[in-house]
């Protein structure tokens, strides 16, 4: 009988087949933070795959209904986890709002778009964890509305130890479908990237503020 897959391996297997994460030791890219990195992710491919996006928005339900039952609104993480957001409060049939990390540059210059009303319960979605900053400043944003932050559910975790300090010490219980750790593990099994790409990738992500690649210009 064949042995069912984890679902953090499975999502890591299905994120890397559809390029939803770029692994390329040899021609880094560029992040908005000025990192440069080995690895890119852009998780809002997933919406163009119906399996995966469905099997994201079962799971997140799931995790939700199991950890924070009580949930009252769900809560997108502008702009990568709007939909996924969408498609879990659609799923979970409770109200969903986005939140932006900085103000609307017009008209009412929302940090919110929705409506949270103090005191309700909410659960942040986020596609992808890497500083943990954007999950703060949306946490500050939704408790100074008067919601109460249950935790954050999350597709993808760099597993960065500054976020993860950062996220413990604003007391916000995060959750993720995947990370860091399985999808190298994945990267090599599946002969995605070689030995020595994973030493690159390992090496990058203890300091990725300031790691450089050696002898090749970094691509956006």
């Amino acid at each position: 009988m064949t042995k069912m897959k984890k679902l953090d391996t499975l999502l890591a297997e299905k994120l890397i087949q559809i390029s939803a994460i770029k692994l390329q030791p040899d021609s880094p890219f560029s992040w908005a933070t000025g990192w440069n990195s080995p690895i890119y992710s852009d998780l809002r491919m997933t919406l163009s795959y119906p399996e995966v996006r469905n099997l994201i928005k079962v799971e997140m339900a799931r995790l939700i209904m199991e950890n924070f039952g009580d949930a009252e609104v769900i809560a997108g993480i502008a702009t990568g986890a709007i939909a996924h957001g969408a498609l879990v409060a659609d799923s979970l049939a409770l109200p969903m709002v986005y939140v932006r990390s900085t103000p609307k540059d017009h008209g009412l210059e929302n940090l919110i778009e929705g409506d949270i009303k103090p005191g309700q319960k909410v659960v942040l979605i986020e596609d992808q964890l890497s500083t943990g900053n954007n999950c703060l400043k949306c946490l500050k944003t939704v408790r100074e509305a008067g919601g109460i932050v249950l935790g954050a559910v999350v597709i993808f975790d760099y597993q960065f130890n500054g976020a993860a300090k950062g996220l413990k010490r604003a007391k916000l219980p995060i959750i993720t479908l995947t990370n860091y750790e399985t999808m190298l593990d994945v990267a090599m099994d599946s002969g995605a990237i070689t030995q020595a790409d994973a030493e690159t990738l390992q090496h990058w992500h203890s300091d990725p503020e300031n790691w450089a690649p050696t002898g090749f210009e970094a691509v956006d």
